[in-house]
């Protein structure tokens, strides 16, 4: 996990890693937690047609997942 991430480059490390069957999925968001922080950023938006279940229950299996992990996740439209 680098220090050094830009939160865009943080959200892509967790689209990489849901498509790879979530490898090192909590190291990402480890990461981008941290990123988050050092840009004061409240919450991660991501794309819907980005995700590997896009649908509705995956989305909020997501949002779910990642609100435990102390990430506020919300979709673009």
């Amino acid at each position: 996990m680098s220090d050094d991430l830009t939160l865009d480059q943080a959200i892509e490390n967790i689209y990489a890693s849901l498509k790879a069957d979530n490898a090192d999925l909590l190291e990402h968001i480890a990461a981008l937690k941290a990123a988050m922080a050092r840009e004061g950023v409240k919450e991660a938006v991501f794309e819907p047609a980005k995700l590997a279940q896009n649908n509705r229950s995956g989305r909020k299996l997501m949002q779910s997942f990642f609100r435990k992990k102390g990430v506020a996740v919300t979709f673009s439209a």
